[in-house]
């Protein structure tokens, strides 16, 4: 399922993180719902689902880590049958500096990082000073994935500047599914900071 535009909005609550995913349509603007995905918080093994619609009467797809609490671990992407159909993993080593996730799916590897390092400094050392950084700060992130074998675009997240976080995707390879890259786009805002 090929999708090449899409918006994420995220609804907080107390014991969830909640996305709508949404089209794009020709003119920008949102379009209708594609997915509904919840994340509980304080889950030891971490697991997204994605349901038809806020109801949540018909899971569609989902992801879920690999190992519990488990920092290298990777995600599995999932269909509604509960077959893989792609993985993706936060890359540690390369994270030091400059957040970095590898994404896999059929016929597709690629390598995403964020796209201006002077933020990525500037939102580690935020974290680091006491006191100041408890105060959260939305700072503003972007992510392109390359395909690993080509380095031509494949996926771009772009946060953008709101109340409630929200993202614009941009796929740019057909090869990639529109539901592991909603899996990658809610990973980036659910599991950016660990």
């Amino acid at each position: 399922m090929y999708v090449p535009a899409f918006s994420m909005k995220q609804r907080i609550t107390l014991m969830a993180n909640r996305y709508e995913l949404l089209t794009t349509n020709p003119d920008g603007t949102d379009g209708p719902l594609l997915a509904f995905a919840q994340q509980k918080r304080m889950a030891f093994r971490e697991q997204v689902t994605f349901y038809a619609d806020d109801t949540k009467a018909q899971a569609v797809f989902s992801f879920k880590a690999r190992k519990r609490i488990d920092l290298g671990s990777g995600y599995d992407v999932f269909d509604a049958n509960g077959q893989p159909i792609g993985w993706f993993k936060k890359e540690f080593g390369k994270s030091l500096l400059r957040s970095s996730w590898q994404l896999t799916c059929p016929g597709l590897e690629s390598d995403g990082t964020e796209r201006n390092p002077t933020i990525a400094i500037v939102r580690r050392i935020w974290e680091f000073v006491p006191f100041v950084g408890e105060i959260p700060l939305p700072f503003i992130f972007h992510f392109d994935f390359l395909d690993r074998a080509s380095g031509e675009p494949v996926l771009s997240v772009e946060r953008k500047i709101s109340v409630r976080d929200r993202y614009r995707v941009t796929v740019q390879d057909s090869r990639l599914d529109f539901r592991v890259a909603a899996a990658m786009t809610v990973a980036l805002d659910a599991l950016q900071s660990r």
